[in-house]
């Protein structure tokens, strides 16, 4: 799955599968890093939750769609994806390492070596190694180094930070993209691909939160100083909100999406007793008795949802001691930050500056698949061309070597065995 070090052109697609829809973007890179998009396909999530695959059948025929789309758009055929991994899986963990020098100059093999220790800790079974990232080095002592190349040194310190996910939903989720024909070229996180899509130079090196609001889970980055710091999930997305609008007002979950995307407002306001809405119930096909509520019962459904998810986000950060370091800066990308109101409820939770992301770094998207939604898959764009640019760091510094290694092994291991 790891390839040499090389400018990256021709062909990239990239395949991001979530709980509410499947993306593939089939794109033309060039030499001096421009992104073209060539081919868009989507398709609804079917035989998928919070991430995880529960119908190997539906979710290979999703799949299949969205892909197929994509192609017959850009009139190419693909044989290799890059993959975005989400779910309510996620983890991370800070590692460091050290190697002597003995007065040498560092070259690109120390840092290699010396990154690829991170391969060898041993993680739960359950667990796979996605990422091994880079956070900054220590040269004699001296801290804040982001490229040691060309320094002499005795030793040599790197300070890591590992991304894991669930074996067994890799596992799944890979045999199913081997099902569709198709090889994973590398495997990323959904939210660190996100914050390369999103986020602008200054917000990378001065400190921001990127929350990744899909339909089925929450997924949270922490970029500072040019890297990624800290990445997890919450199994809470927008199906949720859909959920219990159809649970509380008794209607069809098709209407309570409807309701939600259209009426829906995480902000309450007093106007909304005034407004009635009409409201179907589950099982009644009269059209001569209608249900009326006021939108009031429509956002007091909506509200306490979104806060406990952006109440438990700001639990995980306080735990992980991350307050003052992820900066006042809060970014809210995915499907699910298009409902009204969101932001502004995120920033009195949070107590951060909000905005919402949108891709910044990718061209040719049309309006319809350039918003929130498509964030993740435009990510994974820029992570290929940009590792492929840099011969020893991906973009804010992901190793080739490691990033998505395992996962490579596992879906070799896949197609040699199914």
């Amino acid at each position: 799955m790891g390839r040499s070090g090389k400018t990256r052109t021709g062909l990239i697609a990239a395949l991001d599968v979530g709980s509410s829809k499947i993306c593939c973007l089939i794109a033309q890179a060039h030499n001096d890093g421009a992104i073209r998009i060539s081919g868009v396909g989507h398709h609804a999530s079917l035989g998928i939750k919070s991430g995880a695959i529960v119908d190997m059948a539906a979710a290979q025929n999703s799949i299949l769609t969205a892909v197929s789309a994509a192609e017959e758009m850009a009139g190419e055929r693909i044989r290799e994806v890059l993959l975005s991994v989400a779910g309510s899986n996620l983890s991370s963990q800070n590692y460091s390492a050290t190697c002597f020098v003995s007065g040498k100059e560092i070259s690109e093999n120390e840092i290699r070596r010396l990154l690829g220790r991170a391969g060898e800790i041993e993680q739960p079974f359950d667990r796979e190694l996605l990422h091994c990232l880079p956070v900054g080095y220590s040269v004699d002592g001296t801290k804040g180094v982001r490229d040691p190349r060309g320094m002499f040194a005795e030793e040599l310190t790197a300070n890591m930070h590992l991304v894991t996910a669930k074996a067994a939903g890799l596992r799944n989720l890979a045999s199913c993209i081997e099902r569709c024909h198709l090889d994973i070229e590398c495997a990323v996180a959904a939210p660190y691909a996100s914050g390369l899509a999103c986020l602008v130079e200054d917000e990378i090196d001065l400190g921001a939160t990127i929350i990744d609001m899909g339909g089925g889970t929450t997924s949270i980055a922490v970029f500072y100083d040019g890297a990624l710091i800290f990445t997890d999930s919450i199994a809470l997305g927008g199906q949720h909100v859909t959920n219990d609008i159809a649970r509380g007002l008794s209607t069809p979950i098709t209407q309570a999406e409807r309701m939600k995307t259209l009426y829906g407002s995480a902000v309450i306001s007093s106007s909304d007793e005034l407004e009635v809405l009409d409201v179907p119930l589950i099982g009644e096909h009269n059209p001569a008795r209608p249900n009326h509520v006021p939108r009031s019962l429509l956002n007091g459904v909506i509200r306490p949802r979104l806060e406990e998810t952006f109440e438990m986000i700001r639990a995980r950060l306080d735990t992980a001691g991350l307050t003052k370091t992820a900066g006042r800066r809060l970014v809210l990308t995915g499907g699910a930050s298009l409902l009204a109101g969101a932001a502004e409820l995120a920033g009195l939770v949070m107590e951060k500056r909000v905005r919402i992301g949108r891709p910044l770094r990718v061209r040719g998207l049309a309006d319809a698949t350039s918003g929130p939604g498509f964030s993740s898959a435009a990510g994974l764009l820029r992570f290929a061309v940009d590792r492929y640019l840099d011969n020893t760091t991906d973009p804010v510094g992901s190793k080739p070597a490691h990033s998505g290694a395992r996962f490579g092994r596992l879906g070799q291991w896949i197609k040699e065995n199914f």
